[in-house]
């Protein structure tokens, strides 16, 4: 499901509150607190974090998950040239599969 920056946000915010305190960082091998800055930062980087997985990585997903070109190019022959579409509705029902389980967010 699609999400707003606002529900991101809030969300990012719950999960940080929900850390352990206090937090660490390593700066040129010390170990810092966090500051109200480095805390600001993690919100808005979760928050970017949170959008993307809800609004795009479905169509990465699915780019990963397409069966190869050449699939397609040989099913598409036999099926235009040779009259056998046995690869092609195969390779149709892969292309759809990728489809359902990769949804595009509404």
């Amino acid at each position: 499901m699609a999400k707003t920056e606002a529900q991101a946000k809030k969300e990012a915010q719950a999960e940080f509150d929900a850390l352990e305190s206090p937090l660490k960082k390593s700066v040129d091998g010390k170990i810092l607190d966090y500051d109200s800055s480095d805390n600001a930062q993690w919100v808005i980087d979760k928050t970017n974090q949170i959008l993307y997985e809800a609004n795009e990585k479905w169509a990465e997903d699915r780019q990963n998950s397409y069966p190869p070109l050449v699939d397609f190019v040989e099913a598409y022959t036999e099926k235009e040239i040779g009259g056998d579409d046995t690869k092609w509705k195969a390779y149709i029902t892969a292309y759809e599969k990728v489809r359902t389980d990769n949804p595009k967010p509404s």
